[in-house]
């Protein structure tokens, strides 16, 4: 039987049984699959900022802490840090003009993923379409279904029109 483990923002799961799939939906988030195909064992996490400046409560949602719960997960389970390769995925400017959170968390995985030395063998990064990933943690197996572009412009505010010189007190 097939067991479909959904992650959402800040979340990651790893997993060493055959039937077993992670599958998250992304928009400017990213998601690394990350797995060994020695032991086969692998994991997926959901980045919702590449950094954060807010509290130990909201450090999952950062990067650098998914990536490294991520690992230190997949290491307890048997996998060798020397064996681990990575898929990439997500990242999307969803709203034009807004911010820049897409392409700093593509910079983020990219970043560190060639920092830590984890080849990523296959991305799926930036653009401006979401996407659905559904990833095999003991093959690598990655399955992404990109929805149709549909970018969001941010609201520009109109100055109010002045009306007549009337002052109400």
């Amino acid at each position: 039987m097939i067991v479909n483990l959904v992650i959402t923002q800040g979340e990651y799961q790893t997993s060493a049984d055959p039937a077993a799939t992670i599958s998250t939906l992304l928009g400017s988030c990213v998601a690394c699959c990350l797995w060994d195909p020695v032991a086969k064992v692998g994991g997926m996490n959901h980045i919702l900022l590449a950094s954060t400046t807010c509290n130990a409560a909201k450090s999952d949602l950062a990067g650098i802490n998914a990536m490294e719960l991520l690992i230190n997960d997949l290491l307890k389970m048997g996998a060798n840090r020397t064996r681990l390769l990575a898929k990439a995925f997500g990242g999307a400017q969803m709203i034009r003009g807004l911010s820049e959170i897409g392409p700093s968390n593509c910079a983020f995985a990219t970043n560190f993923l060639a920092m830590e030395n984890i080849e990523c063998v296959a991305s799926s990064l930036g653009g401006t379409a979401s996407r659905n990933v559904v990833f095999t943690p003991t093959t690598g197996a990655a399955r992404v279904k990109a929805h149709h572009e549909a970018q969001m412009d941010v609201p520009v505010s109109r100055p109010m029109a002045h009306g007549n010189d009337l002052e109400l007190f």
